[in-house]
């Protein structure tokens, strides 16, 4: 079904080269419903590290109006919002469905295992409020309680870390002091 309505092209660049259908997740079931068709560059950033200058293809592809597609524009465009001001503009405009944001996040927050102080799961660019005084090593200034840290990142293969600005400064946080916004 997806390589069908897809007219045998990747739903996110429009490659017509290596095509295969990719179950978007979370749920264990991969029906065509919940699956997109996309080429192996697409699939292979997906699942490991995306360059930035491939997704600018999610500018026309983000307004497809099938789910599957607006579920991996999201995780993608929330991906690089960090980094590309260009992703986060896209993601600004993006409008989901309550129960396509739900599908969307859901995936980032299980594929990430980051949580906060209370066992919220964390995605990324969400805003986080630190629970504790922290000083910030090789910055000479304490990152105060109650501080709020916007559009956060987090840290691959660290799921107690994660990234964001505090007094105008890049740091890395624990998740064990902060807790979701």
């Amino acid at each position: 079904m997806p390589a069908a309505r897809a007219n045998n092209a990747c739903e996110l660049c429009s490659s017509t080269d290596d095509l295969a259908s990719f179950p978007v997740g979370p749920d264990a079931t991969a029906t065509p419903e919940r699956a997109a068709h996309l080429c192996a560059t697409c699939r292979a950033q997906i699942e490991g590290t995306p360059e930035p200058t491939h997704w600018r293809c999610l500018a026309s592809s983000m307004w497809s109006e099938h789910a599957p597609v607006q579920v991996l524009a999201f995780r993608m465009l929330t991906r690089l919002a960090d980094e590309n001001p260009w992703a986060r503009d896209l993601l600004d405009q993006l409008y989901l469905d309550d129960e396509t944001r739900a599908w969307a996040e859901a995936g980032l927050a299980q594929d990430t295992g980051h949580v906060d102080a209370n066992g919220a799961p964390l995605a990324q660019g969400d805003s986080v409020t630190l629970i504790k005084d922290l000083p910030v090593r090789g910055a000479g200034f304490t990152a105060k309680r109650g501080t709020a840290v916007r559009s956060i990142s987090l840290v691959a293969d660290t799921p107690a870390q994660i990234e964001g600005r505090v007094e105008g400064q890049r740091i890395v946080i624990l998740t064990e002091f902060v807790k979701k916004r």
